[in-house]
């Protein structure tokens, strides 16, 4: 078996990798798509093949997923690029990489998506069969061009395409609980979060990557506790700004997923079921 993982140097790629590439059974292989060879070759010294292209480029997808048997799609543009750079990313690149993994063979394709696309709250945890409500706190191109591209990956009904929702994802040094601050300098105390740690977020992907029988299903991974904006500074060791006892919280379940399905199809249980739990053990 042979795996493509694209968007192996981003955030949640390059702590991604070297966890599936630790698992690999005999007889099975990982190959990822780099833009910059000097990145990659962090991933060729621990063993995957390594091929050079943009995501955006016909031809380098078609190198990379030639011979593979599952992709996983872990390419995003995210914050602060123009929203034309994101649907580019997010949307056209993810579909067009879909249809050449079909014409390739490819027998399983795991898009990873996020759980912004859900948009407002319910007044309860999201679970995968809620719609998309556009609109609401952080709405914007990258959203609305992840839930696009999953509608139509998850139309491509010739192969077996999963989809993996993902959390405010943090650890192992990555900078977004520090990021979270920019917001929750201006939430309500209790306004909250919901996060998951990397180690928790690779385990969540594998468990869809390697599943049977899941064809067509989409699941949430995230911990078992959301962060509220006090919690989110203490984690950073900084002041709790006074206003925050003076703000409200106008949607208190705006990006609150349930886990409900990953854990009772596929086994999901978080090793770091809070971020406090992460902290204690020294992983942030």
């Amino acid at each position: 078996m042979l795996t493509l993982v694209t968007g192996s140097t981003g955030q949640v790629g390059r702590r991604f990798v070297p966890r599936l590439l630790a698992q690999t059974r005999p007889g099975e292989r990982v190959r990822v798509l780099v833009r910059d060879a000097a990145r990659g070759e962090r991933f060729a010294e621990l063993g995957a093949e390594v091929v050079l292209g943009d995501l955006r480029d016909e031809d380098a997808l078609g190198k990379a997923v030639s011979g593979v048997d599952a992709v996983v799609n872990v390419a995003a543009s995210f914050r602060g690029v123009p929203d034309e750079e994101a649907w580019a990313v997010n949307h056209t690149a993810a579909v067009a990489l879909g249809h050449a993994a079909l014409t390739s063979g490819v027998g399983r394709f795991v898009q990873v998506s996020t759980g912004m696309i859900y948009g407002s709250g319910r007044g309860r945890p999201l679970t995968e069969d809620d719609e998309s409500r556009p609109g609401g706190q952080m709405w914007g191109a990258y959203n609305e061009s992840k839930v696009a591209a999953e509608r139509e990956l998850l139309a491509l009904t010739d192969m077996d395409v999963r989809v993996a929702r993902l959390p405010f994802v943090y650890g192992e040094g990555d900078p977004h609980l520090a990021n979270a601050l920019q917001w929750a300098a201006h939430w309500a105390s209790n306004q909250r979060l919901h996060m998951g740690h990397h180690a928790d977020v690779a385990q969540g992907l594998l468990r869809i990557l390697h599943a049977p029988g899941i064809a067509g299903r989409v699941y949430n991974i995230a911990d078992d506790a959301p962060v509220t904006a006090v919690d989110i500074h203490l984690l950073n060791g900084v002041e709790i700004p006074a206003e925050l006892a003076r703000n409200t919280d106008p949607d208190p379940w705006f990006g609150i997923m349930s886990t409900d399905r990953i854990r009772r199809e596929l086994g999901y249980r978080p090793m770091f079921p809070t971020a406090w739990s992460a902290r204690d053990a020294g992983v942030l």
